[in-house]
């Protein structure tokens, strides 16, 4: 086992993490900067505030972008959690997604900024996730949005607490989600990352850094085999049928592409999987370095949004 798979240095190792990226966050520009994330896509407007959700595990900042001025009276809503391996809480990374979404899919865009490990592990991010979800349901009328016309996703780890809200909803009988967009999951802790092998000898997920995160998310390996957080695992054979809709995109060289395609098996037997998109010639977090391959990807994520909310749809 890696020195890294060790809580008390995976800890550590993610707090070094998370002060690297606070400082990359407050550099005037350079890589990694608020304002650097918000330049990509500069042709999409930042409509956008800021509100906090209430929640039993904290209170949940979130930035709510609006779609241009028109496009309906009360439009529908897509719920946003941002990657960073449940250890780096870096909503901005998604800006330029948000705006995207906006504008293509014409829905307000709630992004989150959810709590992370190693100060939150696990189950705190996917009851707080769940709870945000339950929220804008529920609310969506006092603040202009339909939240009768919900849809949810994420990337890498936004994508994990993505799948987990559905399955929630699922159990818990609502809110009803329209669709669940995964974008390089990971969907199974419970297999190391050293047990993965992914298409390209250098993937950009390294082993080491799935060890810090993994670890600092889920400290007890027996817990890694909870549906929340595994559900491509074969442990978890519960019944998906009536699960939430889902378009699962994966990226070729990816370590956790196997992991994503399985569940992608499991939604298509279950009935509800819209599509499974493979990113071809991409490794994990592509989109955030290549605009062209983002592009096509934010692109098919707008088209499914846009047609599971519109108002005639099933």
């Amino acid at each position: 086992m890696s020195i890294l798979a060790r809580p008390a240095v995976a800890t550590r190792a993610a707090k070094t993490m998370q002060g690297l990226t606070r400082l990359a966050s407050r550099r005037s520009g350079g890589p990694g900067s608020t304002a650097a994330w918000r330049a990509r896509f500069p042709e999409y407007p930042r409509d956008a505030s800021e509100t906090t959700v209430p929640t039993s595990v904290a209170p949940a900042p979130v930035t709510v972008y609006l779609p241009p001025g028109g496009t309906a009276t009360r439009p529908p809503v897509h719920v946003n959690f941002h990657g960073g391996g449940y250890v780096m809480s870096m909503p901005v990374m998604d800006d330029a997604l948000c705006r995207f979404l906006a504008v293509e899919a014409g829905v307000v865009v709630v992004n989150v900024k959810y709590v992370v490990a190693p100060q939150h592990p696990f189950p705190a991010p996917t009851t707080q996730a769940y709870e945000v979800v339950d929220w804008v349901a529920g609310h969506g009328a006092e603040h202009g949005w339909d939240g009768a016309r919900l849809t949810v996703g994420g990337q890498s780890a936004g994508g994990g607490l993505a799948a987990a809200v559905a399955r929630q909803s699922l159990e818990r009988g609502g809110p009803a989600i329209a669709l669940q967009v995964l974008h390089y999951p990971p969907l199974d802790l419970a297999t190391a990352a050293r047990d993965k092998k992914a298409a390209v000898a250098r993937p950009m997920l390294r082993p080491w850094m799935a060890d810090v995160f993994d670890t600092s998310y889920v400290p007890d390996r027996r817990e890694r085999a909870d549906r929340l957080v595994s559900p491509a695992h074969p442990s978890d054979t519960a019944e998906l049928k009536g699960i939430a809709p889902a378009l699962v995109i994966t990226a070729e060289y990816d370590l956790l592409r196997a992991e994503a395609a399985r569940y992608a098996e499991r939604l298509h037997a279950a009935g509800a999987l819209v599509e499974h998109h493979e990113v071809a010639g991409a490794d994990h977090g592509y989109d955030t370095n290549d605009d062209e391959k983002a592009r096509q990807s934010y692109a098919l994520m707008a088209r499914h949004i846009r047609r599971a909310t519109a108002p005639d749809a099933p």
